[in-house]
């Protein structure tokens, strides 16, 4: 990184998203694009006179496909790579293969649409690159991680939820089953997968929102779905939270945990972006504060900014148990971070060791 700035490298046959993404990328002060390719032989020539912080590749090109240009860079050169492709949209499993191959974020192409889409287009694209320059791709320190010029107003979860009456819920949630939920963002697709790998069909129900495109948490859902002996499948308005189940909240809209009686479910909703995020981690953690109260976990991995920070602080307040991702196994560790300097966490856990929390806490607390 030269000074504050981070370098980016756009490579994608399609001139016009070319030239699209280099003036989205150019607004922001705290990054520019050092050079465009149109496809990867291009990119490697330019990568050979001086190495970006950030590559953002397309998928689909000539003479050489992206996953495959993806897997040469991390074999010879490891840089952070955000995928940005039209393929997410069809949920196609191809892009489940970019995590595989080492890609931090997933984004979709900028198009054009209204003012409002256009300007959560642009905060979406300046977050995924920020967050990727910043991502450990090998255990080392990472750097402070830098202020974030805000591009637009920063909504808090009251857009969404008005904050709880703690002691109400917490009364309400002794009577019903426990409920686990959890928030993640870049580096969370690999993490969220070594966790739920490891816990038994008997598992307490979960919800988790990933920072994720839309019509990419389906093929996300169903990938993990495949692994783990819990089921996983992406949430719908209406889903009940069911022992041995994971609800993945769907890219691009809210996900509420409500309850009915002893029974919790979720609400899908539209909205505006909160804390720079739609799912918004704080938004699910206030929905659970309300209404599981001291019956919920809640648990924050991975991730830049601080989404999900003060949501853990009022699942803590609301009497809930909650846990931060330890720096030690975070891909990046911002929000977690600002949870633990709220004093939302009540414990710091490296990943290794949440499957174990989870299954003591669920002892511990009565639950099923």
């Amino acid at each position: 990184m030269a000074g504050n700035v981070i370098r980016v490298l756009v490579v994608d046959d399609s001139a016009s998203v070319r030239q699209a993404l280099t003036a989205i990328l150019n607004e922001d002060p705290e990054l520019e694009v050092m050079g465009a390719a149109g496809d990867p032989f291009a990119a490697a020539t330019l990568i050979q006179d001086e190495v970006p912080d950030v590559i953002v590749l397309d998928i689909e090109m000539p003479r050489m496909d992206g996953i495959t240009f993806l897997q040469k860079i991390m074999q010879q050169r490891p840089i952070p790579v955000v995928i940005c492709s039209s393929l997410a949209e069809s949920g196609s499993v191809t892009l489940m293969r970019t995590w595989d191959a080492g890609a931090v974020e997933v984004i979709l192409k900028p198009r054009m649409g209204s003012r409002q889409f256009l300007l959560e287009s642009r905060i979406r694209i300046c977050d995924a690159v920020k967050a990727a320059a910043f991502a450990r791709l090998r255990p080392l320190p990472l750097p402070p991680t830098p202020p974030m010029r805000p591009v637009a107003e920063k909504l808090s979860a009251d857009v969404m939820l008005t904050l709880p009456d703690t002691g109400k819920s917490a009364a309400l949630a002794r009577t019903t089953d426990k409920v686990v939920c959890v928030g993640a963002s870049t580096g969370g697709t690999e993490s969220l997968r070594i966790l739920l790998e490891t816990l038994p069909p008997d598992t307490p129900g979960i919800v988790i929102v990933q920072h994720m495109p839309e019509y990419f948490t389906n093929a996300f859902a169903k990938r993990l779905d495949s692994l783990c002996a819990v089921t996983v499948k992406e949430a719908c308005n209406g889903d009940s939270v069911l022992r041995g189940q994971v609800l993945i909240a769907p890219g691009n809209h809210h996900t509420l945990l409500k309850r009915s009686g002893a029974r919790y479910f979720v609400e899908v909703r539209e909205g505006p972006l909160v804390s720079r995020h739609r799912p918004s981690v704080n938004v699910l953690f206030r929905s659970a504060a309300r209404y599981a109260g001291s019956n919920a976990l809640g648990i924050l991995m991975t991730g830049m900014g601080d989404d999900g920070a003060q949501g853990l602080l009022e699942m803590s307040q609301a009497g809930a148990h909650t846990i931060a991702e330890d720096e030690s196994s975070c891909v990046v560790f911002g929000m977690p971070r600002e949870a633990i300097k709220l004093g939302a966490a009540k414990r710091v856990l490296p990943l290794g060791r949440l499957k174990d929390e989870i299954l003591r806490w669920r002892t511990a607390t009565g639950g099923l």
